[in-house]
C-alpha cells in the first residue's frame, strides 16, 4: 500500500520536469522522494537511494501530505528579516520628497544618520545606519547634489507666456519659432577618480591653458531642427552671428521669433541697433 496518496499523472509530470529543471538540488531529491513513494517504493529504500535519513523522508512526506508540492520547496537562506523592510522600501522615497523640517529638525538636507533617527522613531526600532544604507540602495535612492534653482516670481510669466502661445499659434512656415541659448565648452579635460596602482598616479595630457569655446543655438519649435554658431567669447557677435544664420536661412519667414533667457547679450545696444538696420 503506497504512504501517500495517489499523485494525479498530470501532476506527476509537472513534478519530473520541475526536478530536471530547477538548480535547487535538495528540491529535486524532495520531488523525487515522493515519486518514488507514488511508485510503492518503502521509505527505507527511498532513504538509501538518495542518500537520506529515514527521518528526512518521514519530514518530507510530512510537508507533502500537509501543503502539496509547494511544501517540498526550499525556504530562503538565512534567518527571517528582523526589520519591516516592505513598509520602510515605501517610506524612504516618501521621506526623501520632504524636508528635514517637516519633522522638527533644523536641517536642510537629508543624511543617513537623520533618515536613521526617523525611520527608528517611526518605526519604533533600531536600525543602523548600515542597514538604512543598504535600504536607501534596495529603493533606487542616490546621494547627489541638489540642483540650485531661483525662488524668485518672474511677475510677468503669465505675460510672456501669452505672447510665446501666440507665436507658437502661428503658422511655422511663415513665422518659425525658436528655442535659443548659449552653451560654455571647455576645452581643458575633465579629471575624475579612477583606479591606479598604489604609488603611481596616471598623466593626461591637456592643451596648456584653460581654453573655452562657445557655441549660440537656436532649436525650431516645429521641425526639431538646430541651428547653432561658434566663436571665442560669448558676447553680442556670437548672437548676433545666429540672428544672421536663422535670417539667411528662412529668408521667406515674415517673422522670426526666438524664445531666449535674460542674458544680457540678448538686449545689449549692439544687438538693438542690428535689430533696427534689419527688421
Amino acid at each position: 500500500m503506497p504512504i501517500i496518496a495517489a499523485i494525479p499523472d498530470e501532476e506527476r509530470q509537472l513534478m519530473r520536469k520541475e526536478a530536471q529543471q530547477t538548480y535547487d538540488k535538495n528540491h529535486a531529491r524532495r520531488l523525487i522522494a515522493m515519486l518514488m513513494l507514488h511508485q510503492g517504493m518503502t521509505v527505507t529504500d527511498v532513504a538509501r537511494l538518495l542518500c537520506a535519513a529515514r527521518s528526512s523522508v518521514g519530514r518530507w512526506i510530512n510537508w507533502f501530505t500537509l501543503h502539496g508540492v509547494e511544501g517540498l520547496k526550499s525556504l530562503r537562506p538565512g534567518r527571517a528579516p528582523r526589520w519591516p523592510v516592505a513598509d520602510i522600501l515605501q517610506l524612504l522615497p516618501l521621506l526623501v520628497q520632504r524636508s528635514p523640517k517637516d519633522f522638527g529638525w533644523l536641517r536642510s538636507r537629508w543624511s543617513t544618520e537623520l533618515l536613521v533617527l526617523v525611520i527608528n522613531r517611526l518605526f519604533d526600532v533600531t536600525l543602523h545606519r548600515s542597514t538604512l544604507h543598504r535600504y536607501l540602495r534596495q529603493a533606487d535612492m542616490v546621494w547627489r547634489r541638489a540642483a540650485p534653482t531661483l525662488k524668485i516670481k518672474d511677475p510677468h510669466y503669465e505675460e510672456k507666456r501669452l505672447v510665446i502661445d501666440q507665436a507658437l499659434a502661428q503658422e511655422q512656415t511663415a513665422h518659425p519659432v525658436f528655442y535659443q541659448d548659449e552653451v560654455d565648452i571647455d576645452l581643458n579635460p575633465k579629471i575624475g577618480a579612477d583606479w591606479m596602482p598604489k604609488g603611481q598616479q596616471k598623466r593626461i595630457a591637456t592643451p596648456g591653458q584653460n581654453q573655452k569655446h562657445y557655441l549660440a543655438g537656436a532649436l525650431h519649435s516645429g521641425t526639431g531642427r538646430v541651428h547653432y554658431v561658434s566663436g571665442s567669447s560669448k558676447s553680442s557677435d556670437l548672437f548676433i552671428s545666429l540672428l544672421e544664420t536663422l535670417r539667411r536661412t528662412y529668408r521667406r519667414a515674415k517673422t522670426i521669433t526666438l524664445v531666449a533667457d535674460n542674458y544680457i547679450i540678448h538686449k545689449s545696444r549692439k544687438v538693438e541697433r542690428w535689430l533696427e538696420e534689419n527688421p
